[in-house]
């Protein structure tokens, strides 16, 4: 606990994203005096964001919430934890004993991969309760990169990432590490590792639309039209193949599907994509050469090649050209890191061995083939306004604010109010949580510890960071594995104890026990208390350096990384990973699986559609975090953010001038915001940020309120998805953009 009368350092790591920087965090009477990196943090080395420095004012924020709300009408009260727990049951129970589970849903927002709590104990929820299926921010995110991964690698989550510190030539593909770090890539300072591949004489390329803040740090920035960044990849697949370029280096003996992929590849010449993606074929050609002939090269594909139209082609062929190429499970290519402790999302899943995880089953309206258990997440306002068999009557929001963050926003906002029952875990109340019945806060970030479960799965070393709690909660304050169990437990028709708890998180430690091929009371003997720390001492023990419960006398427990208080680092990623992470059935790789290379006639149809004249892509700033920190004062000060970046040219045909307020609008709808003429936007598209839009009545958000921004998500059609994942495809939107007034 903080002494509260003298400044007190507490070290920690940040929780906001994959660079996981450490931190320094000085408390002065019983308030975050200031924030600093932990220069003697042996992961981060003291770099730092200007997010990570708001951790102080989000722990103090008087808008967040710190007791439970219930809803009565339009007005909100604060209640006791049991109370709140009370009316969830009394909500919950009626529409399962009326309608059944299945007409109960959840919705999974992005932070809860970042929460010591959420990230280990969400599944507990999700497989307890019985609700058939849930929505993610993962439909929205990431999930052509979980697609492809599941049919190259045997596993959703088995995602290799960049080794980014030791390449000498690297291609950046809809990435933009000035504003989010890495992204499915765990490495800090992004920005001055590809500084450092220049200063040695390496080579950085950006493929983007847009001349981002990442282009500042790079040698080349190659533009391209949104949603081609496929037919792009196939045309180097092409020339790897028709120039004897083809080298698989180490994985010769792991890869099948090659004579296969090459026939398909014959197509798909530079000169084929050129007029499509924009991108000249002589630099097509020039690409594929570089890449074949450098020692240590990589290419990186993140979020704007997953969330656009052909997301899995693009996604899976990242992987297939760092193959061809001798890039990939070898130093500074594509490789598989190995964390200290594993991560329950790394656990074989039967239900995806069993059967092909896709299309089992269909959405009930819109008939959206199933994708990894789940369907685009624009289904959820058709399946709650849709009357019928089936219809989702009740709905609970773990850490996430779809209103915002929702393609087709605007329908999923009118479709909320119609839930008999809506239950939230969240800290604000916030553009979703208002149509929520019951709020459910969670800790802050400084009130709880940390280790990042999930996010150690693509660290580009293979280190550990224990952070003790800054700041001590209240006696009655649950954690937000608690809540998860409680819920969990009521939708199975009971109103639960702390006994029925603790019951509930030493049966599933029991699975996980078992999962490691122990005996769980054996295992269980050693703890006294349950929670997320004795899991996380589960998986570092049995982990690649663990102890093994004695087995391995010198090894790793919780206990040594927690006093190792600026961590512990066993090294970079280590070569020839790929055997012992292969869960395919005949344990190699095919680079050519039907379910993907089927999709491949679509793309090609694309080929001979005429470019839109304007089409719209996302962006984020640095100081922005999705739709979640714009009620930080000191991270939306200064100029306006939320602007419509648009090509001079494209601004002068459209009678745009710098400043203006222009409509912007596409068959979901239109938004009114001011435009920002810049070059570097490719000619032909606009770009505004996401996780804007904090205009709406009845939420508790005063600093976002000022400066609410618009949501580009009213712009995008639901039913625009890559159709062999489900996920959104948010950037290549058509839209217009015509004056409105001037400023």
């Amino acid at each position: 606990m903080a002494d509260m009368t003298e400044r007190r350092i507490h070290l920690r790591t940040c929780p906001l994203c994959e660079a996981m920087c450490g931190l320094e965090i000085a408390v002065e009477d019983g308030q975050v005096a200031l924030i600093r990196p932990d220069r003697d943090d042996v992961w981060s080395k003291g770099f730092i964001c200007p997010k990570g420095t708001t951790l102080g004012h989000l722990h103090h924020d008087p808008d967040r919430l710190r007791a439970p709300m219930v809803r009565d009408g339009e007005t909100w009260r604060e209640v006791t934890w049991a109370e709140a727990f009370d009316r969830c049951a009394d909500l919950l129970h009626p529409v399962i004993e009326q309608h059944g589970i299945g007409a109960v849903t959840a919705y999974v927002g992005n932070p809860t991969a970042h929460n010591f709590s959420l990230g280990r104990y969400v599944g507990v929820l999700i497989g307890m309760s019985g609700i058939p299926m849930i929505y993610s921010a993962g439909t929205v995110d990431q999930w052509p990169k979980n697609v492809s991964s599941q049919l190259l690698y045997g596993s959703m989550w088995v995602i290799p990432v960049p080794d980014v510190p030791r390449t000498d030539f690297v291609v950046v593909m809809g990435a933009n590490p000035h504003a989010s770090q890495g992204s499915l890539l765990a490495c800090p300072d992004v920005l001055g590792e590809l500084d450092a591949i220049r200063e040695r004489g390496g080579t950085v390329i950006v493929v983007d639309p847009r001349r981002t803040g990442t282009v500042d740090h790079a040698d080349e920035w190659i533009p391209i039209t949104p949603g081609t960044d496929a037919a792009l990849l196939m045309a180097v697949v092409h020339v790897l193949f028709a120039d004897g370029l083809v080298d698989l280096g180490t994985l010769s003996n792991l890869v099948t599907g090659v004579d296969a992929l090459s026939e398909l590849a014959k197509e798909w010449t530079p000169e084929a994509v050129e007029t499509t993606t924009g991108v000249p074929a002589e630099r097509i050609r020039r690409l594929a050469h570089e890449l074949a002939a450098v020692e240590r090269g990589v290419v990186y594909g993140r979020i704007g090649l997953c969330n656009q139209e052909f997301g899995t082609l693009a996604s899976w062929l990242v992987d297939v050209v760092n193959m061809l190429t001798r890039h990939f499970d070898v130093p500074g290519g594509l490789m598989f890191p190995k964390p200290v402790a594993w991560s329950t999302a790394s656990l074989p899943r039967p239900d995806h061995d069993v059967a092909p995880p896709f299309a089992r089953w269909r959405s009930r309206v819109r008939g959206a083939p199933e994708v990894l258990g789940q369907v685009p997440i624009s289904c959820l306002a058709e399946e709650i306004a849709t009357p019928g068999e089936g219809r989702i009557r009740a709905l609970i929001t773990v850490a996430g604010n779809p209103v915002i963050s929702a393609p087709d926003a605007g329908r999923l906002d009118e479709a909320l109010p119609q839930l008999d029952c809506m239950i939230s875990i969240d800290n604000w109340l916030n553009e979703t949580t208002r149509h929520a019945h019951v709020i459910l806060p969670g800790l802050s970030a400084l009130e709880q510890p940390h280790y990042d479960e999930l996010i150690w799965s693509f660290a580009v070393r293979s280190a550990a960071r224990w952070s003790p709690p800054v700041f001590p909660p209240g006696d009655d304050r649950p954690a937000e594995w608690e809540i998860l169990i409680r819920l969990a437990l009521i939708c199975a028709g009971q109103r639960p104890g702390p006994g029925d708890v603790a019951a509930v998180d030493d049966g599933f430690f029991d699975a996980l026990v078992l999962s490691q091929g122990l005996d769980p009371a054996t295992v269980r003997a050693n703890y006294r208390d349950g929670g997320p720390e004795r899991i996380l001492d589960l998986s570092i023990r049995t982990g690649p350096w663990g102890d093994r419960y004695g087995e391995v006398p010198d090894g790793l427990t919780l206990t040594k990384v927690q006093e190792a208080e600026h961590g512990i680092d066993f090294g970079p990623m280590p070569a020839g990973r790929l055997p012992e992470v292969l869960r395919t059935a005949d344990a190699k790789v095919n680079v050519a699986p039907a379910y993907i290379t089927d999709d491949l006639p679509r793309l090609r149809a694309r080929l001979d559609r005429a470019n839109g004249h304007l089409v719209l892509v996302s962006r984020r700033d640095v100081r922005s975090n999705n739709s979640w920190m714009h009620n930080v004062r000191v991270l939306v000060k200064g100029k306006d953010r939320c602007t419509l970046q648009i090509n001079p040219k494209d601004a002068a045909e459209c009678g745009v001038v710098d400043g203006s307020v222009v409509r912007v609008a596409s068959e979901a709808g239109s938004v009114d915001v001011a435009a920002e003429v810049t070059d570097a936007i490719k000619l032909g598209v606009v770009c505004l940020p996401h996780g804007w839009g904090h205009d709406k009545v009845g939420t508790r958000m005063s600093v976002a309120r000022e400066r609410p921004g618009v949501n580009n998500n009213l712009l995008a059609p639901g039913h625009f998805v890559d159709a062999i994942s489900g996920n959104a495809a948010v950037n290549g939107i058509p839209v217009t953009v015509a004056p409105v007034s001037s400023r």
